[in-house]
Parts: C-alpha cells; structure tokens; sequence
C-alpha cells in the first residue's frame, strides 16, 4: 500500500511540473510584464518609468526561464518562472498584485467555500441516489417516465436560470432569504446559505440523477441480481444490499470530479451571491488578470484533483474486496 501511495505522487510531480510549465507559457502568450503594469497601474497613459517600477518591485523585471546575466545556479532561479511558479511546491503562494497574501487570502476564504461546497455535495449526492434507485425501483412504469423527462428538462436549463430565479422569488418576492453576501458566525452564515446550496443541488440534480440511474439499471441485468431474486429476496432489498453496493466505483470515480470544487468553491454561486469564497476570488483574479493569484488557484486545483484520485483508488479496495493495490 505505501509502495503503491508513493509511486502515484511521484506520478503526480511531472504532471503538476507540467501544468505549471503550461499555465506560464499560456499566460505570457497573452500578456507580457509591461501589458500587466499598465492594466494594474489603470491609468491609459502610463510613463515608461512607473511601468519599470511596477515590474521591479514584484519581479517581473528577471528574464522568464534563463537569466543570462548572472552565474551558476543563479541563471535558474533568478527567473520569473522560478520565482513565480516553482516555488509553488514549497507552499510559497507569494503576493497578488496588488500586494495581498494569496497564501492567507486562500486560507480565509477556504471557509466560506466549505460552507457551500459540503452541504451541496452530501445533500446532492444523498438526494440523487435515492432519487436514481427510485426510478430503477419503478423501471418501465409512468414514474420512471416523468422523472427521466423531468431529469432530462432540469438537465437542458442553464443554472443561471435557477440562480437568478432563485433569488428573484425567494429573496426579492418573498424575502425569505438574503438576496446575497456572508456571515461568518455559524448561528446567522445558514441564513445566507440556504438558497445557494439548494439552488446548487437543483441546477446538478437532473444530470447526476439519470446518470446514477444508467448505473444502476446496469447493474439490475446482471447474474447476480438474478440470482439474488432466485432466492426470494424484494426487489428493495435486492437494490440497497447489492446493486447499489456494486454501483458504488463508478459512483466513486464521479465524486473525484468533485472534490476540487469542495475547496475550490463554485465560480458562478460565490460570484452571484456574493460569497467571498476561493471561486468568486478566482474570478476576480482572472478579471483583473492577477497572474499570482490565477497561476496559484490552478495549482491548487491540480494538487487537489490528483489527490482524488488517489484516494478514489485507496476507497475502491474498500467497496470491492477483489481490488488489491500493489
């Protein structure tokens, strides 16, 4: 087990190395140091001077990838890459730029993010379960009809529209709830977060719930469902005790998917709600074209989503005990 743990996240150096490499070049292929001091400067006619300022004073005056005006070692790590990107794997998520710890900006707004995230992914996925096994429970009759077109039509709008709909009949009309914004004391943040964890759950509920379903409409063909049935067991227990236990790895290779979000937040429910979470940051990031704090959020992203799938691959010896990692 420890062999195989360590062979995956040495796998996942080159492929983290290389999405650095990536992000960089793709990023200074749209905008140089000089198209970044004059949008952060925000004036339009900027004088040379400040723009080289502006540089110096956050390292964007080094050569990208080779400084050939120094020696030795220096060559490499006195570079924008270097100092910019590599140093990432050392935790160093430097300063955004306009000055701000992205380090300490990431750890306040981790919370908020949670506080969204978890309630949505449990709920989500308990509701869409149970709601997949409904339909398979009733396969063939007028309820597993409705629901596929009604999973099918939740699936074809967009989630703007549960956003906006959401806030205009719960929180304008009926001001049942706060139309947006936070509160980071536990006993009041469940009144701002109400609607967007239900809007969430809503927008994903018609896609996950037939994709669960497919699952498990697969899985009631098999041998060993007939043979379970051979024996007298209900249709109920025949889907809780084994088709759903046997549905369990794909229903785990899907949750890796999520669980970037779970602390990377939602881009449009933190920006809509006005959620000071690690998505609305992000998308400010890439409005303002923070190159700091984009390349550290794509990083974590990358971090996050490769430690997924090693612990989707550790679980799935959990589920079946046929898989042994070696």
């Amino acid at each position: 087990m420890f062999a195989y743990i360590l062979r995956r996240v040495l796998y996942a150096i080159p492929i983290l190395i290389g999405v650095n490499l990536i992000t960089f070049a793709l990023f200074f292929m749209v905008n140089s140091p000089d198209d970044m001091a004059r949008m952060q400067l925000g004036v339009k006619r900027v004088t040379a001077e400040a723009i080289q300022q502006w540089k110096a004073e956050r390292g964007y005056d080094k050569p990208l990838f080779l400084n050939e005006a120094s020696t030795g070692v220096a060559q490499v790590t006195d570079t924008i890459f270097y100092s910019k990107s590599l140093t990432l794997f050392a935790g160093e998520f430097g300063r955004s730029e306009d000055g701000r710890e992205i380090g300490r900006e990431i750890r306040e707004r981790m919370g908020p993010s949670l506080a969204i995230a978890i309630p949505t992914f449990l709920v989500g996925l308990g509701l869409t379960v149970s709601l997949a096994l409904f339909l398979v429970l009733f396969r063939g009759t007028w309820l597993d009809r409705t629901g596929v077109v009604l999973c099918v039509g939740l699936m074809s709008i967009s989630s703007l529209f549960f956003i906006i709909g959401g806030q205009f009949i719960f929180a304008r009309m009926l001001q049942l709830v706060p139309i947006s914004g936070y509160e980071s004391n536990p006993l009041v943040a469940w009144h701002f977060l109400i609607l967007p964890v239900t809007v969430a759950v809503v927008a994903g509920i018609g896609g996950s719930t037939r994709w669960y379903r497919t699952l498990f409409l697969e899985e009631i063909g098999k041998d060993y469902v007939r043979t379970a049935r051979a024996k007298g067991l209900s249709d109920t227990a025949v889907l809780f005790r084994h088709v759903l236990r046997n549905g369990l790895i794909p229903i785990l290779t899907g949750v890796v998917v999520v669980i970037p979000t779970l602390f990377m937040g939602s881009l449009l429910i933190e920006s809509f709600f006005g959620i000071p979470g690690l998505g609305s940051y992000t998308i400010d990031a890439i409005a303002a074209q923070d190159f700091a704090v984009v390349r550290a959020m794509v990083f974590l992203g990358s971090v996050l989503y490769l430690l997924g799938l090693i612990l989707t691959d550790l679980s799935y010896t959990l589920v079946d005990p046929r898989i042994r990692l070696k």
